[in-house]
């Protein structure tokens, strides 16, 4: 084989490959450890498991604003979710008590990316689990407690405080089209338990390791 001829397969075959290949640069990083809230609306800083966390929230959440982004096409969320104590998961409560569904959502510049629900009830063998969408989003799935969960037997935090399995910890990434300088990333929640007196002890969360990447293709 000549030269030329080997140099030209050589530019197809790496040519081709070229288009995948992606620029990234991370623009936000945050463990917590620090306590810095800059660019977030409703932080909060609590300790769990050793380590400092957002959070934890009941029926609220945060914002976080980034401005000056460099050129990109997408942009790269992830996190660690934390889910702590008794959520009910699709549950819709009777007898009167409403005490689910307990729905979280997570949106980008106004726009509804994950919306979904998690149980953290019981689910042995022979038994009925009360079902959650994750990783699917509501309503459309019923899936068993904790499906998807990086780790299931974390400690639980107030009603359930030291009892493993009170805490599940989800891994989120989420890759979404994005072009514009500013981002705005805002997580929340819709929790019932109208039959706690206490209801951020009841049920809650927390997230922590979030970090934002900017990828050109």
């Amino acid at each position: 084989m000549n030269k030329f001829l080997l140099f030209f397969l050589c530019l197809i075959l790496f040519g081709s490959c070229a288009k995948d290949y992606r620029n990234q640069a991370e623009v936000y990083s945050n463990d917590f450890e620090q306590s810095n809230l800059t660019g977030i609306s409703g932080g909060e800083i609590e300790t769990f498991n050793n380590s400092k966390v957002l959070g934890r929230y009941n029926n609220s959440g945060f914002e976080l604003s980034l401005t000056n982004l460099p050129e990109h096409d997408l942009v790269e969320i992830s996190f660690d979710l934390y889910i702590h104590d008794a959520w009910d998961g699709n549950k819709e409560g009777e007898d009167g008590i409403v005490d689910g569904p307990d729905l979280w959502e997570m949106m980008l510049d106004g726009k509804s990316y994950i919306r979904t629900t998690f149980s953290n009830a019981p689910c042995a063998a022979g038994t009925f689990c009360e079902p959650q969408s994750y990783p699917h989003n509501y309503p459309n799935n019923n899936n068993n407690p904790k499906t998807g969960a990086a780790n299931r037997n974390l400690p639980g935090v107030c009603n359930m405080a030291g009892v493993r399995g009170g805490t599940t910890l989800y891994k989120i990434v989420k890759q979404i089209k994005h072009s514009d300088q500013q981002l705005a990333l805002k997580c929340i929640d819709q929790l019932k338990q109208s039959n706690a007196p206490d209801p951020k002890c009841d049920e809650s969360w927390s997230v922590d390791n979030i970090k934002i990447k900017a990828i050109r293709l």
